[in-house]
């Protein structure tokens, strides 16, 4: 079956930088565009980037744009989010997510931005 586990969250002080990747199995992970969204309390889940199959397209949300990059390595089956310059802002836990003949999401990973 599909599965989607996120690695790489934890504390980061306002400034530094976390990578976070997504081990996916049980699908054709090299013909599905992949995302990340994030979740931050009180708050509804937002969509943060997007990849293509391909590694060639990305899309951003415009909140992160110039500080967060998306990228897949398709012989790992794995995709990333390298977050740099982090703000107490983009404190969320943060979801892989693939659209298939259904959506699939991973359990989340907890990202905590603070002095």
């Amino acid at each position: 079956q599909v599965q989607l586990v996120e690695s790489g969250g934890g504390l980061v002080q306002p400034g530094g930088s976390l990578r976070l990747s997504c081990a996916a199995s049980g699908f054709t992970f090299r013909t599905a565009a992949m995302r990340w969204y994030r979740q931050a309390p009180g708050k509804e889940r937002e969509l943060v980037a997007i990849v293509t199959w391909s590694d060639i397209g990305t899309i951003y949300v415009e909140s992160v744009k110039g500080r967060f990059t998306i990228s897949r390595d398709n012989a790992k089956n794995t995709a990333y989010l390298q977050m740099n310059s982090l703000k107490p802002e983009d404190t969320a836990v943060y979801y892989c997510n693939v659209k298939l003949a259904r959506e699939y999401w991973g359990q989340g990973t907890q990202v905590t931005v603070s002095s």
